[in-house]
């Protein structure tokens, strides 16, 4: 790896029973790392959870944790099917911190989440891409299976692990016939932006 590799970060959030009104909301979230070591990828994953929380902030929650995961200087490409995740770290903050932390239409939603997410930026360089959620993109897809399955089990994997990503995707494409023309050993200047 050079001295500030290339992080791919793809994460998702979920959050059971919004559709209930005045019920708690159990939420997940996980994130796949991704780094081209010159050959290979190197791939690690977290998810958490939370025991009543909206989508947004379990969105902002893998940001903060996942960046934090990376122990060095990186640059890091974040993928997440979020559009407030997206559009927040990209355009909605810098304009919330020139203007003192303030927004134009009244006060800004999970403010502390928002500082905390800035705090961790610094030192970084990340580019925020946005790409559509449940779309077949197999990355997106896996960290929605860790985002639902810590939502509903509770669970959170205390850090970084060794990524499942791979016999995952081999399950899909024996069980399901998905992902066929997916080629998870491309090095990145050949790699599809999902």
């Amino acid at each position: 790896m050079t001295s500030t590799p290339e992080v791919y970060i793809h994460a998702d959030e979920s959050c059971l029973g919004n559709q209930f009104a005045g019920q708690r909301r159990p939420g997940g979230a996980g994130a796949l790392l991704e780094a081209w070591t010159g050959e290979s990828w190197l791939r690690k994953e977290l998810w958490l959870s939370a025991a009543d929380t909206t989508n947004n902030r379990m969105a902002l929650e893998i940001a903060i944790v996942s960046l934090q995961a990376l122990r060095q200087p990186h640059h890091a490409t974040f993928v997440s099917d979020s559009q407030y995740l997206v559009q927040g770290a990209s355009t909605w903050m810098p304009a919330w911190k020139r203007r003192g932390w303030k927004r134009k239409g009244g006060p800004i939603e999970n403010l502390e989440m928002w500082r905390r997410l800035d705090a961790v930026l610094l030192g970084r360089q990340v580019q925020w891409h946005w790409v559509k959620g449940h779309a077949g993109n197999p990355r997106n897809e896996y960290v929605d299976h860790l985002a639902t399955r810590a939502a509903r089990e509770q669970t959170s994997s205390d850090g970084l692990v060794p990524s499942e990503f791979r016999s995952w995707l081999h399950k899909q494409r024996g069980a399901r016939g998905r992902f066929l023309d997916f080629d998870e050993f491309l090095p990145p200047p050949e790699r599809a932006s999902g």
